[in-house]
């Protein structure tokens, strides 16, 4: 088999495979890119901040109430052990205390205020995920049509990409890395039919010297305008 004929095939899978990821890109585009979708997106990933930094206040909140009730909790203790006997002592401790349970209550209303924040957006978040799942169950059923022919385009990639890899077998890796070369240069299309004594790419028309050279079965020949390599069918 001619190397310039592995090649040509080398080009059609290739050509094949490109056309099918260009498709499915652009299936995901349309899938995921929706503009209801990233709203919901958008929505839903506010909430979860807005949730977030409500429960960092809520703990907050927790931890100050916490700590004012210790505070209570020592001061009472001392109050009640006996060990202090001055009347102005016990006064000024007992002072303390009221003080302390006083802001205690302003720091329970804080709490309470925090803890109905956190349930409200709590539910905003809950909500904000059920529309995105609404909106993704929607668009599944809209697009059920572009998922089935993206399950197929992937299945035919598989099929394709398998076949490449049998296809790379007997081209040696100098010439399969000018193919890549070329394929970079030439907008993917590296390896061309040779009709009529003339490139399919370019319409150059090949002199009976270079129409000999292109049929070569063990060199390949290059467009002496495009520079593509030049695929001859036997006649």
């Amino acid at each position: 088999m001619s190397t310039a004929l592995n090649l040509y095939r080398l080009q059609l899978l290739d050509s094949h495979i490109l056309k099918i990821h260009t498709r499915l890109n652009e299936i995901r585009e349309e899938l995921e890119n929706d503009e209801n979708l990233q709203q919901a997106k958008k929505s839903l990933a506010e909430a979860e901040t807005a949730h977030k930094k409500t429960q960092g206040i809520l703990n907050q909140a927790e931890n100050a109430v916490d700590a004012q009730k210790n505070k209570i909790k020592q001061s009472e203790s001392t109050l009640y052990s006996g060990t202090v006997k001055n009347p102005k002592e016990l006064e000024d401790l007992q002072n303390e205390i009221d003080a302390l349970k006083r802001h205690l209550s302003t720091l329970e209303d804080r709490q309470l205020e925090a803890m109905v924040d956190e349930e409200s957006l709590g539910a905003s978040s809950e909500a904000a995920q059920m529309t995105l799942d609404e909106v993704k169950t929607k668009l599944s059923d809209q697009n059920q049509s572009l998922s089935v022919e993206q399950d197929e385009l992937n299945k035919n990639n598989f099929r394709l990409e398998t076949e490449r890899e049998a296809a790379l077998l007997p081209i040696d890796t100098p010439i399969l890395t000018k193919y890549d070369n070329l394929r970079k240069e030439k907008r993917n299309l590296a390896v061309v039919e040779l009709r009529d004594q003339a490139c399919t790419a370019c319409g150059n028309t090949l002199t009976p010297a270079e129409n000999q050279s292109a049929r070569s079965a063990t060199k390949i020949f290059n467009c002496p305008s495009c520079g593509r390599i030049l695929f001859a069918k036997q006649e």
